[in-house]
């Protein structure tokens, strides 16, 4: 796919089919993010996959979904995520500032995701302490975010804003997700 078409087409995923996604195509999902940018190339950002069920599972209880269409927009059983990607900060290399690279990592991960028909979701409200202490995560790691990972079950639709940057779903269930004007975010 062109790079304007991936970008225009991803849409966050809340709906995963109950479908593995190999151990490779993960690891490539984290050289893609590898290859990002880094400030003064500190490279500071690094990466836990997680893709066994029971870890999966319990990664899930301590991430919040939707905010504004939630409960409704939660994943039901049959929906949920199938691996994470969990985005940290090593403290070692770079005690702060490491959010843009952070931003960069987690942006190719969604697109090069989403190129292998791969669904993302973004997860920020998540219990940061407790996802660190199933995932064995020692403390010179900042866990910044996870992202949640799986085929897509669902295709959510982008729209110019109308009024409201509230996504919502409509009758069908269809995630709509209203973008800003080009007009109205140029200054």
């Amino acid at each position: 796919m062109e790079i304007m078409e991936l970008i225009r087409k991803r849409r966050t995923i809340r709906k995963f089919k109950q479908e593995p996604i190999d151990r490779p195509i993960l690891e490539g999902l984290v050289e893609a993010a590898r290859l990002a940018p880094s400030g003064s190339n500190l490279q500071p950002v690094k990466y836990k996959i997680v893709d066994e069920p029971q870890l999966v599972h319990q990664v899930f209880q301590h991430v919040k979904w939707a905010g504004y269409i939630a409960p409704a927009g939660n994943p039901s059983e049959n929906e949920q995520p199938v691996a994470y990607i969990a985005i940290l900060a090593d403290t070692a290399i770079k005690k702060s500032d490491y959010e843009l690279d952070i931003g960069a990592a987690a942006q190719n991960i969604f697109l090069t995701a989403l190129d292998l028909g791969i669904g993302t979701c973004w997860m920020g409200a998540i219990d940061r302490e407790k996802i660190k202490e199933i995932l064995h995560i020692p403390e010179q790691y900042i866990l910044n975010t996870v992202i949640a990972l799986g085929y897509p079950d669902e295709e959510p639709v982008m729209e110019e804003e109308q009024g409201s940057i509230k996504y919502y779903k409509d009758q069908s269930g269809t995630l709509h997700v209203p973008k800003r004007k080009l007009q109205d975010i140029i200054i």
